[in-house]
């Protein structure tokens, strides 16, 4: 079988990373969860206190930043790592969450990610998801699947995720925060959330996450053969 990039976009919480996971390890592919990436990004630039209202600010924090995978022999997923630093915990906080959207629209940093992604694709072999990886960062992908799932149940999803950390966090506070993703992932300037022409979509709102690997897997095959 040949060796084809697959993509999975859309918005927030729909299980894109999950599947992603399960994809790649079906096929035996490389995952690149390039929301983590982005969330890296913005980690180091709230650390920092970034201006991002100031292009030189940006190019020189981004000169400063160097993004990798490396593979956990304990959970058996790769971490993501920023300047040689174990982040994956920590990207996932809710203070990153609140400014990633923002951050990542920016057209600097969205080069700077799409640029590093595009390099880690060249080899082919990989499943990875995003926003506008089937759009912008491959459109020449063999399998593009834009997955996507009820409002409802991408905040009941996210919620279960979060309070397992923070105890204290609000469905209201979980959906906000949705909304406001999904608005400025939607209408950002560059490299708006889209569904690609060619991609074929997954509601995996009243899905099992077997089902849906099922699914994709399938779709995977047809193209690999």
């Amino acid at each position: 079988m040949k060796k084809i990039i697959i993509t999975l976009d859309g918005y927030s919480s729909c299980g894109k990373s999950t599947l992603a996971r399960q994809l790649a390890n079906e096929l035996n592919y490389v995952f690149i969860d390039s929301g983590a990436m982005y969330r890296a990004i913005t980690l180091y630039f709230l650390r920092q206190h970034v201006d991002w209202s100031d292009a030189k600010k940006i190019h020189k924090a981004l000169g400063e930043i160097s993004l990798d995978f490396q593979y956990n022999e304990a959970t058996g997923q790769s971490d993501m790592f920023l300047n040689d630093e174990n982040v994956e915990a920590l990207i996932r906080d809710m203070l990153v969450s609140e400014r990633v959207s923002e951050i990542s629209a920016l057209k600097e940093v969205r080069e700077f990610g799409v640029a590093q992604q595009q390099q880690m694709g060249k080899m082919k072999g990989i499943v990875m998801d995003g926003r506008d990886i089937g759009t912008t960062v491959f459109p020449e992908a063999e399998l593009k699947i834009f997955v996507t799932a009820d409002p409802a149940v991408r905040v009941e999803r996210r919620f279960k995720e979060l309070f397992q950390k923070n105890p204290n966090i609000t469905i209201k506070e979980v959906q906000d925060n949705l909304e406001m993703r999904d608005y400025i992932d939607s209408n950002r300037e560059f490299s708006p959330l889209r569904k690609a022409k060619d991609a074929v979509e997954l509601d995996n709102s009243n899905m099992t996450k077997e089902e849906q690997l099922s699914i994709a897997l399938e779709w995977a095959r047809e193209k690999m053969a």
